[in-house]
Parts: C-alpha cells; sequence; structure tokens
C-alpha cells in the first residue's frame, strides 16, 4: 500500500510560531486586577529595573506577562522590555518581535514584529532565527522568499532548534529554497526527530518505507513511526497500523493494526476510520474485544 506523505509545514509553523509561552500567556486582560503587596524582593527588582539594568527589565516584563507578583498587564510587560531591547538585550528584542505578531500589548504589526526579530536574529537568538524563517516562508512582514528562509532556518537548526531542523527537512524534500535533496532532508529530519519530534519522527519513517533518501527498510521505518505514535501522532498511528495490517518490518498483527487505526481514527484522522472499520470486521469476537482493551488502556508512551 502506497503511503501518502503529509508535508507539514504549513502546520507546523504555526504550532512553533503560535505556542511560544509569552505569546499564549501576555494579555492585558489583567491590568484592573488587585494590585499584588509589594514583597522585598519585587521592589530590589524594579530598583535595579529603574537604574537601567536589562536583565531585571526583561525580568519585570516577565513578571507582568503572566501575572506573576504584580497585575497581569502585556502593555506593561511591553513597555519593560522594550527598555531591555533598547540596550540590546536579544531575549527581550525576541519577545516584543511576539508581541507585535501576536497584537498583545501593541497593536499588531508585521513589520514591527520582523523588525525586532531581525535584531534579536543578528545576535544569534535562535528563536528569533527561526521566526524569521517563518516571516519569510509565508511572507508576512517581508517579501516571500524561500532562500532567505531556508538562510535563517540554518543558522537556528546551528544552535539545535528542532523546528528549524524540521523545517530543513521539509525544504529540502520539496526544493524550495534549495536544491531538492532527499538525503538532506533526511539528515535534518534525523537530527530533529532524534530530539523528540514527532512530526519528525514520521517523516523519518516514510523516508524509510519509501525508499526517499535512504535505502529502502520497513524495520527502521516502524522503529521510526513507533516513536511518534507513542507520542500520539495520529498520522504515525496510522501507517503503523498499515504496517501491522500488511506484515511490512513487522510480523503481520491484526490485532495491533485495529488498535493503531483505532487510536487514530479517535483523533479524527478520515483514513484511519475506514481502515479500522475494514479490520475490525476481519477480526474474531475475542481479538476484537482485545483490540478494544488495549485501545482503551493505551496511554501516551506505550509501544504496544
Amino acid at each position: 500500500m502506497k503511503l501518502k506523505f503529509t508535508l507539514l509545514l504549513a502546520a507546523l509553523i504555526a504550532v512553533f510560531f503560535s505556542t511560544s509561552a509569552l505569546a499564549e500567556n501576555a494579555s492585558s486582560s489583567g491590568s484592573n486586577a488587585a494590585v499584588p503587596p509589594i514583597t522585598a524582593e519585587l521592589k530590589t527588582l524594579l530598583g535595579q529595573a529603574n537604574k537601567g539594568d536589562a536583565n531585571a527589565q526583561y525580568i519585570l516584563g516577565l513578571m507582568y506577562a503572566i501575572g506573576e507578583g504584580v497585575p497581569k498587564d502585556a502593555a506593561q510587560a511591553v513597555q519593560w522590555w522594550q527598555k531591555a531591547a533598547a540596550q540590546g538585550l536579544a531575549e527581550a528584542q525576541y519577545i516584543l518581535g511576539v508581541m507585535y505578531a501576536n497584537g498583545e500589548g501593541v497593536p499588531k504589526d508585521a513589520a514591527q514584529a520582523v523588525a525586532w526579530y531581525q535584531k534579536a536574529a543578528a545576535q544569534g537568538y535562535a528563536d528569533a532565527q527561526f521566526n524569521l524563517g517563518v516571516r519569510y516562508d509565508d511572507g508576512v512582514g517581508v517579501p516571500k522568499d524561500a532562500a532567505q528562509a531556508v538562510q535563517w532556518w540554518q543558522k537556528a537548526a546551528a544552535q539545535e532548534h528542532t523546528g528549524a531542523q524540521f523545517n530543513l527537512g521539509l525544504m529540502y524534500g520539496k526544493g524550495e529554497g534549495v536544491p531538492k535533496d532527499d538525503a538532506q532532508a533526511v539528515t535534518w529530519y534525523q537530527k530533529a526527530a532524534g530530539q523528540g519530534l514527532a512530526a519528525a519522527q514520521y517523516n523519518l519513517g516514510y523516508m524509510y518505507a519509501n525508499g526517499e533518501g535512504v535505502p529502502k527498510d520497513d524495520t527502521k521505518a516502524v522503529a521510526w513511526y513507533q516513536q511518534a505514535a507513542a507520542q500520539g501522532y495520529a498520522k504515525a498511528q496510522f501507517n503503523l497500523g498499515v504496517m501491522y495490517y500488511s506484515g511490512n518490518g513487522v510480523p503481520k498483527d491484526m490485532v495491533r493494526a485495529y488498535v493503531w487505526f483505532n487510536l487514530a481514527a479517535a483523533q479524527g484522522d478520515e483514513q484511519a476510520k475506514k481502515a479500522r472499520d475494514l479490520a475490525e470486521a476481519e477480526l474474531t469476537p475475542a481479538q476484537r474485544a482485545e483490540g478494544q482493551r488495549l485501545s482503551s488502556n493505551w496511554k501516551k508512551g506505550d509501544t504496544l
């Protein structure tokens, strides 16, 4: 059975870009909350920040972003980060980019987001380099430029940034911004997969299953699918079910095929729903009961 390789660039980029802790947590909605008492530690920190200590300013911004010891206030967070960023603190420059990108504490402004990412990226800040690559890949705040996206992801990937490694694998696999090179795609997937990224483990499994960039090896394909499936990655669970159903890379096992199809189907995978129903029709009542038991007891980390 020929398995379809789903390139997850847009989806994965959205995940990495939109789920940074501060983008999720920073908000000005708590600015009218009751003011907590000023502790000695906070008083000291305020004193340091008001004297121009960039690290203290950055920490105060974090406190306002999450409402730790002060009222939650994204606008106040931005003000402190602006002070720290003006002194060249890369962490503050990066977070300002996130705030402008998401419209938290400031009006949403793609060009300003890029400007702050560029400042932090120029200092070697990997998260900023990654996000800048995303901006060039999407053409948001800058002209769309796949080659520029690749260059920034290469800088971040050199610092072991998992998302950049994965996206480089995609770019080499598609030949966007770089010449198409499946072997290079595999290399970058391996780096990201080694750091535990389920999407990279899944794509690496596909490459082995189909002999793209590596010699075809169903056993290795199964091993990578298992790692991603154990993290709850639905596409890997489906493909692992296919391997058990067909007996490729593992002994044929209809119960395990049913379980993996069932787990993927529970996450809304339509292919898996159809495959589960087909597999179920081939099971004995005892096998069906065992498959349902295994499915009910499964938890992340389990490989069956």
